[in-house]
């Protein structure tokens, strides 16, 4: 799959430094992102979407690394996560008390994923950070696929489009939770 180009990517960071809500490809649809620590964005994403904020949000990483700071972990936790580390997964992670509520919504989890989409995996590692990753539609309505559904979607919306392609999955990402292993979605 071909990966957008190192200057879109600089161009989408920018816009997420400076506090703008973008969208981009993941492994089954296009997702809409920001800094998860700037409490204007993540609020002006949810608006966006007309979502709830006790719904919580999923938070994408490069790498396990960038996700530790958020995250209480042991070595069975990082280990489980290492393993299926190939695999698209989002995992509910007992999280750090500082983690906003915002991110965890009316849950005492964490949502999160080692991306494998190589434009998101290049977006965050070019952003040093998390993203938040959320479905670039109208809550309710169905997930984007495609370039052209995103722009309509977000038609007449301050948002920058990162170009590519959505990856092979079929269906949006699975959630389990870590230490029950039940599957939510």
């Amino acid at each position: 799959m071909q990966t957008t180009s190192p200057f879109k990517i600089r161009l989408a960071v920018k816009k997420i430094k400076a506090g703008e809500v973008i969208a981009y490809p993941t492994e089954a649809v296009f997702g809409l992102g920001c800094d998860p620590l700037n409490e204007e964005a993540v609020f002006h994403l949810l608006a966006l979407k007309k979502r709830s904020v006790d719904k919580g949000l999923i938070l994408i990483a490069s790498s396990l690394t960038q996700l530790e700071p958020y995250l209480q972990l042991n070595s069975a936790i990082s280990s489980q996560i290492e393993a299926a580390s190939s695999e698209p997964i989002t995992w509910l992670i007992p999280c750090q008390t500082w983690v906003p509520e915002w991110l965890t919504g009316n849950h005492s989890k964490l949502a999160v994923r080692v991306i494998t989409h190589p434009t998101a995996k290049l977006l965050c590692e070019e952003y040093g950070a998390p993203l938040i990753s959320t479905s670039a539609n109208i809550h309710t309505k169905p997930p984007a696929t495609h370039l052209w559904i995103v722009q309509k979607n977000l038609e007449n919306r301050k948002v920058f489009v990162l170009p590519g392609q959505v990856g092979n999955l079929k269906q949006v990402t699975p959630i389990y939770d870590i230490l029950s292993k039940q599957q939510f979605r």
